[in-house]
């Protein structure tokens, strides 16, 4: 009788096992989608509750919440295909002239320092001359940038796809997450035990510190550097702000937006300015994702400063753009089990007197 006890215990797990394993297999071309809808639920949870409060529906809060998500997320991707937009019209513009009359060696050109006699020496040979510069062309044409176009159209595609999933689950997440709390609470403790509630909570503040903690250090960087884009006199300093609290969230995304600030000034013939820029910038930049950032996570999920640094890099590579937060998550659930391990064990009470 034991044994087919054991056996029908056994058939069940290994039936649950095959079965959530299948689950993942079906969903994994959306897991990024259910993870970034996660995230962002939890991030935002307070405002739900804060608008439940005030006597909203469920539901209204839901759409409220997932539209404002929504327009958040698509209107600086907006606003910057629209800029990227005009900007190409000056690069169609200037590879026509440089087809039919060759670009001239700008002045600045001059002013590199240690390269620029050599690099004014390749663009005479290359891009002045309006049959070399064809010649150039044709060889860059040959890359295949047709091809090229096409995969990045099917990638952008792809992401527009993700990015509809992602809202219409982080919708069913607003209205529906405190019945699915309740549900995981129940198994975590049959599965666990008591630690299994303590480790959930461990892993929502880490999502949560890390989620407001990119925002609120991308948003500091944003403004620090647009105030440095505009006394350095880099065009659209506003934009180049906007994009530097944008991508701020994203390693080296921060760098690669002052980099082509920098590389616009020295156009210009402005190499001081890029200069000064450049050093200011990454000065702001290291200080900001080296130190305040992790600090600023850390003090929330109580989380060591090398294990908050560790989380983030680490969970970006392992996981991509989503591992910003999955990773200091699973780093806090770590270290939760550790300090429980590490607690001292409790002496048995004496019997009698």
């Amino acid at each position: 009788m034991e044994q087919s006890s054991s056996l029908r215990l056994f058939g069940r797990v290994f039936l649950v096992a095959i079965l959530v394993l299948v689950a993942v297999w079906i969903l994994r071309p959306l897991l990024p989608a259910l993870a970034w809808a996660g995230v962002l639920a939890l991030a935002t949870w307070p405002a739900r509750e804060w608008l439940i409060r005030k006597g909203m529906t469920t539901s209204g809060a839901a759409i409220s919440l997932t539209l404002l998500v929504g327009i958040l997320i698509v209107g600086p991707l907006l606003v910057l295909a629209i800029e990227m937009a005009r900007e190409a019209v000056v690069v169609v513009r200037t590879v026509h002239e440089l087809r039919e009359i060759g670009l001239g060696t700008p002045a600045w050109v001059l002013q590199v320092p240690f390269l620029g006699d050599y690099v004014a020496s390749w663009w005479r040979d290359h891009l002045a001359d309006p049959d070399a510069a064809k010649e150039l062309l044709g060889r860059a044409e040959s890359l295949d940038f047709i091809h090229w176009t096409r995969s990045l159209g099917s990638e952008a595609v792809n992401r527009l796809v993700i990015l509809a999933f992602t809202l219409l689950t982080l919708f069913f997440a607003y209205r529906d997450s405190p019945t699915i709390a309740n549900q995981s609470r129940i198994i975590a403790d049959r599965l666990f035990g008591p630690s299994g509630e303590h480790l959930g909570e461990e892993a929502i503040v880490a999502i949560r510190a890390t989620v407001n903690g990119l925002v609120l250090v991308g948003l500091a960087e944003g403004a620090a550097l647009g105030f440095a884009y505009a006394v350095a006199g880099v065009a659209h300093p506003v934009l180049f702000g906007f994009a530097t609290a944008l991508l701020a969230t994203v390693p080296f995304g921060a760098t690669m937006v002052f980099l082509i600030a920098c590389f616009t000034l020295v156009i210009q013939s402005r190499i001081t300015a890029a200069v000064l820029l450049f050093v200011f910038a990454s000065i702001v930049v290291f200080v900001a994702d080296h130190f305040v950032r992790p600090a600023l996570i850390g003090a929330s999920t109580r989380l060591p400063f090398l294990w908050v640094l560790l989380g983030i890099f680490g969970g970006l590579e392992t996981f991509g753009l989503i591992g910003l937060f999955v990773g200091p998550a699973i780093m806090a659930a770590v270290i939760a089990i550790w300090r429980e391990g590490a607690k001292p064990a409790t002496p048995d009470a004496p019997v009698g007197t």
